[in-house]
C-alpha cells in the first residue's frame, strides 16, 4: 500500500483520537471497522489481540508496520481479556499522546447523523466537554442467514426502535473521551477514576449536546438522552452462520456466559429499517479499498474469510449444534412479539 499514513495523526486543530479496541477471530470484519474509523476522524488504534487462530493477529500486525495502529498480543491468562487489554493500554505511548479515547468493538460503528461527516463535525454541535456517550442502536441479522464477503453496514439495515429499546442491553453505550488526566482508569463502556468530590467538574455529554453530571452516569442511556447528531450502531449477531462462530469463539467480558439463545434474543432486533450509515459506508469505500490494494493485507483478508467459512462448515456439521442452528434460523427475525419491519 503507498502512501500509508504514520500515526497516531492529529485531527485539524487537536491531538489524536485513539480507539483502544481487543479482539478475537474478528479478521473478516477488520479492514471495513478501520476505514470507517479513519474516514470519520480517529487517528488510530491500539489493537490487543487474543489466542487468534484466523489471522486477526497477523492482519493487525500488518497495519502496524503500515502505521494504521499499534498491534500488541494479549494471551489468554484466565482474567476478562478487555478488562486486561484496557488496564495495559493506559501505559501504551498511543494512548498517553492522545487527545481523546474511546474503548470500541469490531462490531460497533458511529453513525454521524443530521448531515455530519466527521467527529469535528459533531464536536462543533456538542461544544467543549469531557466525555460524550454514544448508544447503541441494535441491529440484528435481517433474516441473513449465510456469511458473506461484504461490508457489515450494507448488508444489516434491521435494527431496534429509535426510541424504544427493546430490553435492558439495547439502551447500553460507549464514551469517547478527553484524555486530559480527569479519569484514572478505563472501562468498556466510560472512563472512571474520578473522585466523588471532583465528578460536579466534569462535562458529561449526550449525543444531542446536552450534559449530564457525572454520578448519575452508569453504562445505559440516562432518560431524555438524546440521539439528535449519532448513535452507536451495533452489529452483534451479525448472519446466523457468523453468529455460529462467534458463539465458538467466547466473550471478551463475560467469560463465562455463553452466546447462546438469550443472547440471540436479545440482541437479534429486527423491529425497522435503518440505512441511514449507508452515505458514511460510501466515505469510507476508498479507505477500505486502499487497505485491500496491500497485497498482505488482500492476502490476510481472503485467508481469514476461508478460515471464517470453513469454521461455520465444522459448526454446521457439528451434530450437538443441530438444535442451536435450528432455533437460530426459526427465530431469525427475532424472539416474541415484535414490529413487522418498514
Amino acid at each position: 500500500m503507498t502512501g500509508a499514513p504514520k500515526f497516531p495523526i492529529a485531527p485539524v486543530g487537536g491531538g489524536p483520537r485513539i480507539i483502544m479496541t481487543t479482539m478475537k477471530n474478528e479478521a473478516p470484519f477488520m479492514l471495513e471497522w478501520i476505514a470507517h474509523n479513519l474516514s470519520i476522524g480517529f487517528s488510530g488504534f491500539v489493537i490487543f489481540t487474543n489466542d487468534c487462530v484466523d489471522g486477526t493477529d497477523l492482519m493487525a500486525q500488518r497495519l502496524d508496520e503500515l502505521g494504521f495502529c499499534s498491534h500488541r498480543p494479549n494471551p489468554k491468562d484466565g482474567s476478562p481479556p478487555q478488562h486486561k487489554a484496557l488496564r495495559r493500554s493506559a501505559l501504551h505511548p498511543w494512548v498517553q499522546q492522545a487527545e481523546w479515547l474511546m474503548s470500541l468493538d469490531v462490531d460497533e460503528f458511529i453513525n454521524l447523523r443530521g448531515g455530519l461527516e466527521t467527529l469535528d463535525d459533531l464536536m462543533e454541535r456538542v461544544g467543549d466537554c469531557d466525555a460524550i456517550s454514544f448508544t447503541w442502536k441494535l441491529f440484528g441479522c435481517g433474516g441473513v442467514e449465510t456469511y458473506e464477503d461484504a461490508p457489515v453496514t450494507r448488508q444489516f439495515l434491521l435494527a431496534d426502535h429509535e426510541d424504544r429499546p427493546s430490553n435492558g442491553r439495547a439502551s447500553g453505550f460507549k464514551t469517547m473521551f478527553r484524555n486530559n488526566g480527569t479519569f484514572s482508569h478505563f472501562g468498556p463502556h466510560r472512563p472512571k477514576g474520578v473522585p466523588p468530590e471532583e465528578q460536579h467538574k466534569v462535562r458529561w455529554s449526550d449525543c444531542g449536546g446536552n450534559r449530564q453530571p457525572m454520578e448519575m452516569v452508569r453504562w445505559r442511556a440516562w432518560p431524555g438522552f438524546s440521539h439528535e447528531y449519532a448513535r452507536l450502531h451495533h452489529y452483534s449477531v451479525r448472519s446466523i452462520d457468523s453468529f455460529l462462530v462467534k458463539r465458538d469463539r467466547g466473550r471478551t467480558n463475560h467469560i463465562a456466559h455463553d452466546q447462546s439463545e438469550l443472547y440471540w434474543a436479545d440482541m437479534n432486533v429486527n423491529h425497522a429499517r435503518d440505512d441511514s450509515i449507508l452515505p458514511h459506508a460510501d466515505r469510507a469505500q476508498p479507505m477500505l479499498q486502499a487497505l485491500l490494494e496491500d497485497p498482505v493485507l488482500a492476502d490476510l483478508h481472503a485467508r481469514a474469510c476461508d478460515w471464517h467459512r470453513a469454521k461455520i462448515d465444522e459448526l454446521q456439521a457439528r451434530p450437538d449444534w443441530t438444535d442451536f442452528r435450528r432455533w437460530l434460523r426459526d427465530n431469525k427475525l427475532g424472539v416474541g412479539p415484535r414490529v413487522a419491519p418498514d
